[in-house]
């Protein structure tokens, strides 16, 4: 059976991604950049949707259930002109847990504990934020989020869960995912090993 095919958004910005605060499991709701960004991604969205074949309305979609995530794929149904509160929500696809460093920017994590931000710098896929969730924790989850795939599905999460399942697929290692930017107002297509990007 061909591996199914996941059209992935990330949620639009929110001021601290502007900030460079890592945001986590708390909810900051989208800027107007990334409501902007939300629509933009649902338009190439619905092109390659009609590409492929399918029809909007009968595809699964689902989100994380943070608030930026959820806003982000109401935005994107909206732009493919389909009831905005008609999509799944599931756990597994929330953001990376930053534990004790939500809320902080890069050098205030690494002012409140050196030698943890260095260890972590060194190792981001097996060592977790004081409190948080190590990389490794979100591939697994997202492992058991894809082994229940069983058609083509529109994905709106976050950029750690993007990187997560970019290795559990085989299209990236830990090292070279653990600080790939991941695109905002873009559409990742992940089909088995194979990834494209949509902007």
């Amino acid at each position: 059976m061909p591996a199914p095919t996941i059209y992935y958004i990330r949620h639009g910005e929110t001021d601290w991604n502007a900030e460079g605060r890592l945001q986590g499991t708390l909810d900051v709701p989208l800027n107007e950049l990334g409501r902007r960004q939300a629509v933009s991604a649902g338009i190439i969205l619905a092109g390659l949707l009609a590409r492929d074949g399918h029809e909007a309305a009968q595809i699964p979609f689902v989100a994380s259930p943070l608030g930026r995530a959820r806003l982000t794929m109401e935005l994107v149904r909206r732009a493919l002109k389909l009831p905005v509160d008609d999509y799944a929500i599931d756990p597994r696809l929330r953001e990376i847990g930053y534990g004790q460093w939500e809320g902080s920017t890069l050098p205030e994590a690494r002012a409140a504990d050196p030698e943890l931000f260095a260890r972590r710098v060194a190792a981001k896929w097996t060592v977790a934020a004081p409190g948080g969730e190590r990389y490794l924790d979100v591939e697994t989850r997202m492992g058991a989020w894809y082994a229940e795939l069983v058609t083509d599905t529109v994905a709106v999460a976050h950029g750690g869960t993007a990187r997560a399942l970019m290795v559990l697929l085989g299209i990236e290692t830990p090292e070279s995912a653990a600080d790939l930017y991941i695109e905002q107002g873009t559409v990742y297509v992940f089909k088995g090993a194979e990834l494209a990007k949509y902007s």
